[in-house]
């Protein structure tokens, strides 16, 4: 069973140019990244739950298949090292697409698939939209894995979830918890209101703090995957309801956290990430978006803002 009262990071896919001059995998320094967060202890001597690869912040949207599965059978080496759950995102435009891409994900050790609403032109009745989620858990029950509905109502091109189809989506028995990824942490209030038994992790780094007071109880963290020793210390405030003492972090990372909630959010902290390992080149090495040089020096300032005031805070 998976502690879901943890916080995880959400790890960045490190490329490197082939011989060609593509972009291909760096598998190496992606393990080396995923393990050095594992390691690291927030001031209360816990760490994080787990490793988000895969995802928005692992480009996922560009990655081929076969290369989502090698990266997750990489990073699989590194959970079962440390002995945490590998989760890994899906979206597919069907729900037979869908349960296809859950097939693979458990063969290489992917413990929970996130899954994201179907990927339509046109909004899915919440019918529709359960009957998605319904094959996706049955074929999860089927593969031995869970699955974590995923809300992402601020993003664009991402169907939002209705708080009654997520109720009902909650009590698929291979449901374990609900990423709700949004500012708006009414929407966690609400559920925990009709269920306070769900388990919600947030999903967007500025408002971690006051999601733990709607009631999530653990979240997926971009800028943690930056600065680990911060993100868990503050989510240990937050378990404990130390309110002030994680707000104090909170506002800490504010100049960074800003850029979790952006359309860019991936260029943007793997660039940070580069700044932080003194790798620069290959944070902006990217299948996605090329930054210009004003976004570059915005987000080096940033980094540069939080970095100054968690060193205060004894939190690099």
């Amino acid at each position: 069973m998976i502690n879901w009262q943890v916080v995880m990071p959400a790890v960045f896919t490190w490329l490197k140019e082939s011989e060609s001059g593509a972009l291909e995998i760096d598998f190496d320094i992606t393990q080396k990244q995923a393990a050095a967060i594992l390691n690291t202890q927030g001031k209360g001597g816990s760490r994080m739950g787990g490793i988000v690869a895969s995802g928005t912040l692992g480009e996922n949207s560009y990655l081929s298949n076969e290369q989502r599965i090698s990266l997750l059978k990489s990073l699989s080496e590194v959970a079962r090292e440390y002995n945490v759950p590998l989760i890994s995102g899906a979206a597919a435009e069907t729900k037979e697409e869908l349960a296809k891409i859950i097939e693979g994900l458990a063969t290489v050790g992917v413990d929970t698939v996130m899954v994201m609403p179907p990927k339509t032109k046109e909004v899915p009745s919440d019918e529709e939209m359960y009957a998605y989620y319904e094959l996706a858990a049955a074929t999860a029950k089927v593969a031995g894995v869970t699955i974590m509905p995923y809300n992402n109502p601020d993003a664009a091109g991402y169907h939002a979830l209705s708080t009654d189809l997520l109720i009902r989506l909650a009590a698929l028995p291979e449901v374990t918890a609900l990423k709700i990824s949004t500012i708006d942490v009414s929407i966690i209030e609400t559920l925990m209101l009709e269920n306070k038994d769900l388990k919600i992790l947030a999903g967007v780094d500025s408002v971690t703090v006051y999601a733990g007071l709607a009631g999530a109880c653990g979240g997926i963290t971009g800028v943690g995957t930056i600065f680990p020793k911060a993100s868990i210390t503050m989510q240990e405030y937050v378990l404990k309801g130390e309110w002030a003492e994680a707000n104090k972090i909170s506002q800490a990372m504010n100049s960074i956290s800003y850029l979790d909630a952006q359309p860019l959010l991936m260029e943007y902290l793997k660039f940070a990430m580069g700044i932080h390992h003194n790798d620069t080149d290959g944070g902006l090495r990217t299948l996605g978006k090329k930054l210009t040089q004003e976004q570059i020096d915005d987000v080096r300032a940033r980094y540069v803002l939080a970095k100054e005031r968690l060193e205060v805070l004894d939190l690099i």
